[in-house]
């Protein structure tokens, strides 16, 4: 029986995302990304055929566990263009520090201006890292994994949506610039959307996206601790 749901509940995930593409390949209006349409079908049938999602959770952690080989595989385009990212090094790692500084630091102080309970506020500090690492590292300073997941991709539907607006509106030219602003502010999400745009930002999306998961990582193990006891 749970062989058989976990089979169901996987056929029915891949097939409504592979819908959820088709429409999205046919008409590309930022509302009908897979990213936002495929969750609610999968609600919606969830509601109409009475599946508790603790069940369809389970029968759907065979794809749940593919999300860190596929945040790795990544790393196969940043190959090809590794003398440009090696070129580029010190501007991106940089840019990549101060930006995932000030997106935990904001985070943080924003919460704590709601209002919000401690574990609410853990979970909230991770959201601009990659799913899987966001989790881990909810976990390990006590935010709940679930709920960090939730605000992972908000941020990344907000920031794949909002990206290009920002991107015309300061008429931003170089690959680069744009692979990273939508790597690093957008995660998987942005990386998925810079590859619309072209290769070269896809592969500086996915380096913005993997290091910042670095980054992250360290801040949130060193620099979050510090600011947390101080305030």
């Amino acid at each position: 029986m749970n062989l058989l749901l976990q089979s169901i509940s996987v056929v029915v995930t891949v097939l409504v995302f592979w819908m959820c593409k088709k429409i999205y390949a046919r008409w590309k209006f930022f509302f009908l990304t897979p990213l936002l349409i495929c969750p609610i079908l999968i609600i919606l049938l969830l509601a109409v055929f009475h599946t508790p999602y603790v069940t369809y959770a389970k029968g759907t952690s065979l794809l749940t566990n593919l999300l860190g080989p596929a945040t790795v595989a990544f790393a196969v385009p940043m190959y090809k263009h590794f003398a440009l990212l090696k070129k580029y090094s010190i501007e991106v790692l940089m840019s990549i520090i101060v930006g995932s500084a000030m997106a935990i630091t904001s985070s943080f102080l924003f919460s704590l201006w709601m209002g919000l309970s401690t574990s609410t506020v853990d979970s909230i500090v991770p959201r601009s890292i990659t799913t899987p690492i966001a989790m881990n590292i909810s976990q390990l300073i006590g935010g709940l994994p679930t709920m960090t997941a939730v605000f992972v991709i908000i941020t990344g539907l907000i920031g794949m949506i909002v990206g290009p607006m920002v991107i015309r509106m300061l008429s931003i030219k170089a690959s680069t610039a744009k692979g990273l602003l939508l790597g690093m502010g957008a995660h998987g999400a942005g990386t998925s959307r810079a590859f619309e745009i072209g290769e070269l930002e896809g592969t500086f999306a996915s380096l913005g996206m993997i290091v910042a998961g670095i980054v992250g990582f360290i801040l949130t193990s060193t620099f979050f601790p510090i600011l947390d006891h101080s305030l």
